[in-house]
């Protein structure tokens, strides 16, 4: 069985998309961070807390919940400062993920006004 187009407005299935590469870029991030010689605690740790993040919105976002505003605005704030963390760092998996978080978390205030 096939699932069915899910009924969202243009912004959210942009967000939708971008909470779901941000969570893929969270996690990559996190785990090269391990390997790494320096301190990368805060950067795992918030990479952490964005996959997570990211992850519940979506899933709040594919079933249309009236409380995805209110975890758009979480994500959002969320990925902004790990996306400045990430930035502080010079390795690629960081910089990408600084990337991929900033796309996200304009994404997530574009769909904050739109419920607005």
């Amino acid at each position: 069985m096939a699932l069915q187009e899910l009924d969202l407005s243009d912004t959210a299935e942009e967000c939708l998309d971008n909470c779901l590469e941000a969570m893929q870029a969270c996690e990559w991030c996190a785990d090269e961070c391990l390997d790494e010689d320096a301190d990368m605690s805060r950067c795992i740790r918030l990479c952490r807390d964005v996959a997570d993040l990211t992850t519940e919105h979506a899933r709040f976002m594919a079933r249309n919940s009236s409380y995805s505003a209110e975890l758009a605005e979480a994500c959002a704030g969320a990925c902004e400062e790990c996306a400045e963390e990430c930035s502080r760092h010079d390795h690629d998996h960081c910089r990408v993920c600084a990337d991929v978080l900033e796309d996200c978390a304009e994404s997530c205030r574009q769909m904050m006004r739109q419920a607005a």
